[in-house]
């Protein structure tokens, strides 16, 4: 799959982990590959079990030199698998992690139902909370390169409006997109994507979940990211190429790519 991506023009990928199991997976695959970083985090719908103990393990695993974020964290009100306040005493705690390390994160958020926006509303409520005293820390650091203090890290899926999508840039937040900008059927996110701020984008999978048009229904991975770039670039009426430069200066601005 690494060897498939390289040959697509995509040749370094940020792996994220979801449950201490996986990071560990995730860390190893980091270390066996050059162009694969890793996330830690410990997702939403796994955390019903995470206190001290899981956190002194992710802070370890997160001082691994090719760690580049945590996450994959967040809030998912979907699928009711862990009680909401647990979810949010685990994202808090993660987020403190993430600026122990002065990390980025990969944030996750579902409503319960494309109506509902509640989890959408508490997600960015938390990391509107957390990110000024890291803002304030980045901008007074001389070892920071100036375009990575205003990134707080990526809001993964992003799936809001441009409400959300104002509050997010508020907070630090490059957004997200995958497989669904390709659906024939997502009329919204091809009205809404455009108005987007390009500078404030970046591609991804979600796999083995979301494969973009034509594979749609099938296992994703990362050599399909150029149809994400092909899609892109006709909403913002431009090329893939200058598509995939700008969103990989994103990236590495966010994940500091170039640095590790």
């Amino acid at each position: 799959m690494i060897a498939r991506a390289a040959a697509a023009g995509v040749t370094r990928i940020v792996n994220p982990g979801i449950n201490l199991d996986s990071c560990r997976q995730v860390l190893a695959l980091a270390d066996r590959h050059p162009g694969v970083y890793a996330a830690m985090g410990v997702h939403p719908t796994a955390c019903g079990d995470f206190d001290a103990e899981t956190l002194a393990a992710l802070r370890e695993l997160a001082q691994h030199p090719k760690v580049v974020a945590i996450g994959e964290i967040g809030l998912d009100y979907y699928w009711e698998k862990v009680a909401f306040d647990q979810q949010r005493r685990a994202l808090r705690a993660q987020l403190e992690l993430a600026a122990e390390f002065d990390l980025p994160v990969i944030l996750h958020a579902r409503n319960a139902t494309d109506d509902d926006r509640a989890c959408t509303t508490d997600l960015l409520w938390e990391i509107e909370q957390w990110w000024p005293a890291i803002r304030n820390y980045r901008d007074d650091s001389a070892m920071l390169p100036t375009e990575t203090r205003g990134i707080s890290g990526v809001w993964h899926a992003f799936s809001g409006d441009l409400a959300d999508a104002e509050r997010a840039y508020g907070a630090g937040l490059v957004l997200g997109l995958g497989g669904p900008i390709t659906f024939q059927n997502a009329r919204r996110l091809h009205v809404m994507v455009p108005q987007l701020r390009a500078d404030r984008l970046m591609l991804e999978t979600d796999a083995p979940y979301l494969a973009p048009h034509p594979y749609r229904g099938q296992r994703n991975e990362p050599a399909y990211v150029p149809l994400i770039a092909q899609q892109l670039a006709g909403l913002f009426g431009t090329t893939p190429e200058i598509v995939a430069a700008q969103t990989t200066a994103t990236a590495d601005a966010c994940f500091r790519l170039s640095r590790t």
